[in-house]
């Protein structure tokens, strides 16, 4: 082979590993204007999810919907694995907002509850009948087991408590008459409630289910007062008596003896309790 063709040879392996070389420093080049030291975001998302099993969890039930013992009938229902207990749509759909199904003490506990007692008066034994086989039947269908208290003794208790609670369920009403136009006033009513009538309005004030009555009845004494004086009326009881500050302070008074025999059974005024037994 003669020096030129050895040559060229030798020039165009010289060459071709010149273009392996700028290649790779193009791509190194490349990789720290454009590479990023994190982590691939999708990969890693994977690797996470390989990492962490699902799991069930029960969404909070609000407060105002948690089932009491003394309110409610309340069945304790344990799935043989954790879920839902199939089928209540059935139970809801029969018995509408009286029926409740919260969270146990783990995934596979629930409290199926049916409320006794409201302002409609206590339950009575068929309902109860028909909501516990209702409750059992959807048990038996996925193994679950369910543990009732005596409905006998349910039903007594809750009567007992209605009748506490028809004595203690107060609404008072200040009538302010005599005014020439009661549809020009514009009212904040909060905590009470107002209602137009031809010769004036009258103010209204559901006791039990107001958090603090007595500021509460302050205030409806206050504005009634108020509409009195601008409308050129008079401050009145259901029977159409002039509310002097005597009469005033005793309907007061009567106020805060009620709110006392409820806090005495365990049933704060306004709370989600007594929402729910004043209903």
């Amino acid at each position: 082979m003669s020096d030129l063709v050895l040559g060229l040879l030798v020039l165009g392996m010289l060459l071709f590993a010149g273009v392996l070389l700028y290649n790779r420093w193009q791509e190194r080049a490349a990789q720290r204007a454009f590479g990023s030291s994190h982590p691939d975001a999708l990969l890693a998302a994977e690797t996470s999810a390989a990492r962490h099993e699902p799991t069930l969890h029960k969404a909070e039930p609000p407060r105002v919907a948690l089932p009491d013992r003394r309110v409610d009938y309340i069945m304790e229902v344990r799935l043989p694995h954790p879920g839902m207990l199939a089928g209540w749509s059935s139970v809801e759909q029969r018995f509408a907002r009286r029926a409740m199904l919260v969270p146990g003490e783990d995934d596979a506990t629930w409290h199926a509850a049916l409320q006794l007692v409201s302002r409609a008066g206590v339950v009575n034994e068929a309902e109860l009948i028909e909501f516990r086989s209702a409750v059992e039947t959807l048990a038996t269908k996925v193994k679950a087991t369910v543990r009732a208290p005596e409905m006998r003794l349910a039903l007594e208790a809750a009567q007992e408590l209605d009748r506490a609670c028809a004595d203690a369920d107060i609404q008072v009403a200040l009538h302010v008459v005599g005014v020439s136009d009661p549809g020009q006033w514009d009212i904040d009513a909060p905590p009470f409630a107002v209602t137009r009538r031809e010769d004036g309005v009258t103010l209204t004030l559901d006791v039990a289910r107001t958090s603090d009555g007595g500021r509460s009845y302050e205030a409806m004494v206050r504005a009634g007062r108020h509409l009195a004086t601008a409308g050129g009326g008079r401050l009145v009881d259901d029977n159409g008596a002039p509310l002097d500050e005597r009469a005033l302070a005793a309907i007061g008074a009567q106020l805060e003896a009620v709110r006392q025999e409820l806090l005495g059974r365990g049933i704060e005024p306004g709370g989600p309790l007594a929402l729910r037994l004043f209903s």
